[in-house]
């Protein structure tokens, strides 16, 4: 790695958090909706597709023990196909069609059939969904050893390659799969096509995206819990290997996690993996646009990112880079996130998870205890077994920009997980603030309950962890992030995630403008209109 690498890490995140008041290149640039990529990738030449049990048998744990009970064993039940049908459709299938009026500005062009949006049970930037699932299957799978593609549009699997290279992933992880999850018999990669976002967000797509396999992730996490299962993340890899070994084109998608996901124990001595054995997987996959283009600046940080090939940092590292507890703040207890009403089942969670758009109303406040239990939900995703950090460490701060809570002032306060409590940071109005600073027509921010504000020591996170870590922390974001809109859900509270606040301006607004901590992305909560139409169209 060279200097010069991490001055393009670091350069491209400043240019990511000043974007409100400095547009990212190209500056003039514009959307072509009408030759937007697909949002589904598809195999072509005859590509087997095996299809999935539905899930409907397999019960899940309640919501309010998913987010504040322990978590299952991390050497617990293996896994079935059945499981993990339900893993692939909660989080990242088809499960309705989203057809409501709203603030967003695409609404009347949502009416017709070819432009339709369907709901998943994971949040994604913009809704562009650009993560791809890949199942590496082992010996004691219940399919045939190979390679395999999660099509979302079909909620089954296509066959890509036949044969275990299980080891092969292994071995491109550096054999350290050591996330408390026992021996792996396969692996889900998941990986982002990056046109899929960019053609819309362009230069912010690298941003959008690794926020976005931090939410899959999350989801990953919590559906794994309510099924008695825990799930590790692996974010230190090769990824050309990993790859090569998929048959992509780096620059075009690419690998930004591994999950190790145990079926029964395998009884056969595992190979040795064969070098260079990349280049198994040639299938072309359907691509809807004509015109597709190459953002510089996604292109510079990836390189960067992938230039940087510092061995995995000692999980201990982790720990002097969590967020720094200020002192001398007044604090206010919050009420047994556990007393609220989460009477919601997990999958129904996920099932009616969706984006507010406006729908706020200030005529309905938010109750302390709503927000309690959203805080600690949402604190709970810290909590997950990684390659890169000892389970529950948590890179990332909560902050809340309270404005219509009954029962707590109006103003900024830092969330502490560990004594769940509140440390005021300042009590003023935060309606205009919010409206001046969020440059999106979308919401109005005055009917907003409260806006909470992830935060993350990147530069001390780079500095320690390499150009890696700025994936690290984003990946932990977006988890952060998709685990809110699950406990909102379930407590029957709106939720919003969005990008369009002035980064600098909420950094000074909850005390971050003379630390290295910041904020990443945030999420709106509060409760909506009673009145709102939509169209229910369920598939499940």
């Amino acid at each position: 790695m060279t200097e010069q690498s991490t001055q393009v890490v670091q350069d491209y995140v400043e240019t990511v958090f000043r974007r409100g008041r400095e547009p990212m290149e190209p500056v003039d640039f514009q959307p072509n909706f009408a030759d937007q990529p697909s949002r589904h990738k598809t195999y072509l030449g005859g590509v087997a597709r095996f299809p999935l049990p539905e899930g409907a048998g397999v019960r899940l744990r309640p919501t309010a023990d998913v987010l504040f009970a322990p978590p299952p064993e991390e050497d617990g039940q293996p896994w079935t196909m059945e499981s993990l049908a339900t893993l692939l459709r909660l989080s990242y299938g088809q499960l309705d069609r989203r057809l409501r009026v709203s603030w967003n500005q695409d609404t009347d062009a949502r009416v017709l059939y070819p432009e339709s949006l369907w709901g998943r049970g994971t949040a994604s930037g913009g809704g562009m969904y650009p993560l791809e699932i890949y199942w590496v299957a082992g010996p004691g799978a219940p399919m045939t050893p190979g390679v395999y593609h999660y099509s979302t549009a079909h909620h089954g699997f296509e066959r890509l390659l036949v044969g275990d290279l299980t080891e092969d992933v292994r071995a491109a992880c550096d054999d350290q799969l050591g996330t408390g999850v026992g021996p792996a018999d396969g692996f889900l990669l998941v990986s982002t096509r990056f046109w899929k976002n960019s053609f819309k967000y362009n230069s912010f797509c690298y941003h959008v995206v690794t926020q976005d396999c931090g939410a899959i992730l999350g989801s990953f996490e919590v559906i794994a819990r309510g099924l008695g299962r825990r799930l590790g993340r692996v974010l230190w890899f090769d990824d050309e290997r990993l790859n090569d070994l998929l048959g992509l084109d780096t620059m075009a998608e690419s690998v930004l996690a591994v999950v190790p996901l145990p079926f029964a124990p395998r009884q056969d001595e595992p190979r040795a993996p064969e070098a260079g054995r990349g280049g198994l997987i040639d299938r072309p996959s359907f691509e809807r646009s004509q015109v597709t283009i190459e953002f510089e600046q996604v292109t510079q940080v990836h390189r960067a990112v992938l230039a940087d090939r510092r061995p995995r940092p000692d999980r201990a590292a982790a720990t002097g880079l969590r967020p720094v507890r200020p002192t001398g703040l007044a604090e206010l207890a919050l009420p047994d996130p556990r007393a609220g009403d989460l009477g919601t089942d997990l999958d129904q969670a996920l099932r009616t998870r969706h984006t507010s758009f406006g729908s706020f109303t200030g005529s309905h406040p938010m109750t302390l205890q709503e927000l309690s239990t959203v805080l600690a939900g949402a604190s709970s995703a810290r909590n997950y077994p990684s390659d890169v950090a000892p389970t529950g460490t948590g890179f990332t701060g909560l902050y809340v920009l309270a404005n219509r809570v009954t029962g707590l002032a109006t103003g900024s306060y830092r969330y502490d997980p560990d004594s769940h409590c509140l440390q005021v940071v300042q009590e003023r109005p935060v309606s205009d603030f919010l409206q001046r600073n969020y440059y999106l027509s979308n919401y109005n921010l005055d009917q907003v309950g409260a806006v909470l504000a992830i935060s993350a020591r990147w530069v001390s996170t780079v500095e320690a962890y390499g150009n890696r870590g700025y994936r690290v922390l984003n990946a932990e974001v977006g988890a952060v992030a998709q685990t809110a809109y699950v406990a909102a859900s379930a407590a029957g509270v709106g939720c919003g995630a969005v990008l369009g606040f002035d980064n600098l301006s909420i950094d000074e607004a909850v005390g971050l403008d003379r630390s290295d901590e910041r904020t990443f992305l945030f999420v709106l909560l509060g409760h909506e209109r009673a009145d709102s139409a939509h169209f229910d169209y369920r598939l499940i």
